[in-house]
């Protein structure tokens, strides 16, 4: 295999036009006759909408049209969906308010739109939305999911009585009480995970064009799965058929889930060029970002953990009420569910356990998959009992985790997921000899010397990747199959176009896809070219989330290659007459062993569409697709300790060091990898010590600006020491797991328990701001 094959750190191919300012994104694109939208949005978190007066923006300069929630219900758009079907404990189904792009008659959440401008000019079009009168009632409002289950609360939704849109549990209830009932010791812990917005660099941004002669529209936009976002347009929002539609999404300036969605603005624009014959561009502002993307976490769970006389878990039980916001976003159920109970078991061998989840409706942004999607609250919940329970048992934290660690594979949790590979131990001691962990308590006892607290915390976190096998997850209620599709066509020439259902939006495919492909044929990854994002260009594709790229999108890659590779084959076995099994590829070229008869891949390609030469019966070409549907789901596990000193005099955290051992499997490329690592612990660091979307008792969003809602700086996160460890995984054909959302799962649960390991007190919520952690010291 070429030095640029499986396991090279290959620079990233795409960096060039991205680094150079010719990345090529939504906002850059101008179409011809092109106008702009901006949305009239509600200031109330709760309010009727008695009227709406559009005349004076209509007779400002530029208008277009004026465009009303009214008019949108009138054409008969569809309201927005949440495709993954969730049943209470009583078998009922999940509560679904009705959810329109636009609101005709009630707002549920500050920044729902009620109507939109559409003018020549951006700033034409958002004069003339300040110039939109409308009249609301305001109704009485609630953000606070422990009011919004209370009696007499405000409702929501007709549809959802109580705010409470299910009551989900999983595991077995009874044999956990027992367990808990017959334990020697018990370990409870309540627990906020704090919610968050997702921030990526480049805001959410849709171009909408409509072709009356071909009854064909166009949507350019900010996507992560450009496929599906046609299908649930066309099949349940009536905007257009999917042959109809074309979907592109071009560079995305990131994702971490935020793009998975439809949202209304999508809709908006493709109804709006419609309706006015002309392109419709909307480019989201900082401060609608906040208020309208789809949110992240946001649970308050009450856990405890039960212990035999030896220190093993008997038992874990949970309840978690989880804000879902004003309505059900596109995979809202699943996170606080299927993502985040499947994996309460952790790394650890866990006879019992049982998870209730009620997801609530309150007047605040939808809540929906952010990086990790209900893997880092699980994590959160998991690894921060263990540190509790080795406190309160006396125990050190790593003795208590390896004493529980699961040892044997295949494992079966409690809580469906079956455990394919992994070794946590090889992780632990990567990361205890990295931080050098048996000199802590030296350290420590120096920095006391010197009025310095110092403390040191550990997580093992385990996620599930690559969520698959599609028959699995339609059982568990998914709308679609989470399968994923490739095409590879070698041109006649000898170079490689691949096709592919993922989408990269900073991930680096375009480099450690063409790695693969390149190491299999021996060639330059410059003779190879990913395609993505486009679904007149690509087959359906299920896009990217869930750290599924590799181990989903690059398996279907390799499925297509063998295909090639396999008829390619054939053709040269027959130039050459020699037998198919004595042909083996090297150097770019197809070789006879054993001899000196080789033909060099262009030769070849070029033989399969001259078709001159041919075995009897062959079509000629040299391009083939394949679809891969994974057997299970991928194991990424790892283990993480944060070093860390505590200012006692202002509450600041600072860190000393940060070691990240992972096990991903096999690593295409290490450095994108330390990348994705780095980028994950700056979120989950993040999450743990700043970030935190607050809204007040009337439902108003106080950080809907940087300045308010304090993002990670550079001066603010350490020098990251990751370390790598390997199992392969045996359920796709590349041995990878999936490294994408690692950091952001493991990094919160190291940094809290370090922190309450220095100030010597376990209550702290996150974010540790220095005020609450100088609240922690001193009372």
């Amino acid at each position: 295999m070429g030095i640029e094959g499986i396991g090279a750190r290959a620079l990233r191919k795409e960096d060039k036009r991205f680094i150079t300012g010719r990345g090529r994104y939504v906002d850059d694109i101008r179409l011809h006759g092109m106008t702009y939208a901006a949305f009239v949005r509600s200031p109330y978190a709760h309010a009727k909408v008695s009227a709406i007066d559009t005349a004076p923006a209509l007779a400002m300069p530029g208008v277009v049209a004026v465009l009303t929630g009214k008019e949108l219900v009138d054409d008969k758009i569809g309201n927005l969906i949440c495709g993954w079907m969730i049943h209470s404990r009583d078998g009922s189904p999940m509560k679904m308010g009705a959810w329109p792009a636009m609101a005709p008659e009630t707002v549920r959440f500050v920044g729902q739109a009620v109507a939109v401008v559409i003018a020549e000019t951006r700033n034409q079009a958002r004069d003339a939305a300040e110039a939109v009168v409308v009249t609301y009632e305001e109704l009485p409002a609630v953000v606070d999911m422990r009011e919004a289950v209370a009696s007499g609360a405000p409702q929501l939704h007709p549809e959802a009585p109580g705010n409470v849109i299910f009551d989900w549990t999983l595991g077995d209830e009874a044999a956990t009480d027992a367990a808990f009932k017959a334990a020697a010791n018990v370990v409870s812990l309540d627990i906020t995970n704090n919610r968050l917005a997702p921030n990526a660099i480049e805001p959410r941004a849709a171009i909408a064009e409509y072709d009356p002669a071909e009854e064909h529209f166009t949507l350019y936009t900010t996507s992560q799965n450009p496929h599906v976002a046609r299908l649930v347009l066309s099949a349940f929002y009536n905007i257009a058929q999917e042959h109809k539609l074309r979907v592109i999404a071009p560079d995305v300036g990131g994702g971490f889930g935020s793009k998975i969605f439809i949202y209304p603005e999508e809709m908006v624009a493709l109804w709006a060029a419609k309706k006015t014959g002309r392109p419709v561009k909307w480019t989201a502002d900082r401060t609608e970002s906040f208020l309208t993307d789809a949110h992240g976490r946001d649970h308050l769970t009450r856990a405890e953990m039960a212990f035999d006389k030896d220190n093993r878990i008997t038992g874990l039980r949970v309840k978690t009420h989880a804000n879902l916001g004003a309505y059900m976003s596109l995979f809202s159920s699943s996170v606080p569910t299927y993502l985040y109970a499947t994996l309460l078991s952790g790394q650890y061998d866990i006879p019992n356990i049982f998870a209730e989840v009620i997801s609530v409706y309150t007047n605040t942004a939808p809540v929906d998959a952010y990086r990790g999607a209900g893997r880092p609250e699980a994590s959160f919940v998991v690894e921060r009992l263990m540190e509790t329970a080795a406190r309160q048992l006396k125990v050190d934290p790593t003795e208590l985790r390896r004493k529980n660690f699961i040892t044997q594979f295949p494992h079966q949790t409690p809580v469906i997921m079956a455990y394919d590979i992994g070794d946590f131990n090889a992780s632990l001691d990567a990361a205890m000899k990295a931080i050098d962990y048996a000199g802590f308590a030296a350290r420590k006892a120096k920095a006391k010397s010197e009025g310095r607290l110092r403390g040191i915390g550990v997580s093992c976190y385990i996620e599930a990747c690559g969520i698959a096998p599609s028959k699995a997850v339609g059982s568990l209620g998914a709308g679609v199959g989470l399968w994923e599709s490739a095409e590879v066509r070698v041109n006649p020439v000898g170079t490689i176009e691949v096709l592919t259902g993922s989408h990269s939006h900073g991930q680096g495919h375009e480099t450690a896809f063409a790695q693969v492909v390149a190491g299999r044929l021996g060639i330059s990854i410059d003779q190879v070219q990913i395609v993505h994002g486009d679904t007149d260009k690509v087959q359906f594709g299920m896009g990217t989330y869930g750290s599924r790229s590799a181990a989903v999108g690059l398996s279907a890659i390799v499925k297509a290659m063998e295909k090639v590779e396999a008829k390619a084959k054939k053709i040269v076995a027959h130039q050459l007459e020699a037998s198919e099994n004595d042909i083996v590829i090297e150097e770019g070229q197809f070789k006879v062993t054993g001899t000196d008869k080789a033909i060099a891949l262009p030769m070849v390609a070029l033989a399969a569409y001259t078709a001159h030469n041919l075995p009897d019966g062959m079509e000629p070409g040299l391009k083939e697709s394949a679809f891969y549907d994974p057997t299970n789901f991928t194991f990424p596990a790892g283990a993480y300790i944060c070093e860390v000193e505590v200012d006692a005099d202002t509450g600041k955290t600072s860190f000393v060091n940060f070691v990240a051992a992972d096990d991903f499997g096999r690593l295409i490329n290490p450095m994108i990898v330390e990348g994705q690592v780095h980028g994950g612990l700056a979120q989950g660091i993040g999450q743990a010590l700043l970030e935190h979307a607050v809204y007040d008792e009337n439902g108003q969003l106080l950080t809907a600006s940087f300045m308010d809602y304090a993002m990670p700086r550079a001066e603010d996160l350490p020098s990251f020491n990751i370390q790598h460890t390997m199992t392969e995984c045996p359920g796709n054909p590349l041995g990878v797991k999936g490294c994408g959302e690692a950091g952001a799962i493991g990094a919160s649960a190291a940094v809290i328990n370090a922190i309450t390991d220095a100030i010597g007190n376990n209550d702290l919520a996150m974010p540790a701001s220095p005020d609450r952690v100088w609240h922690a010291i001193h009372g």
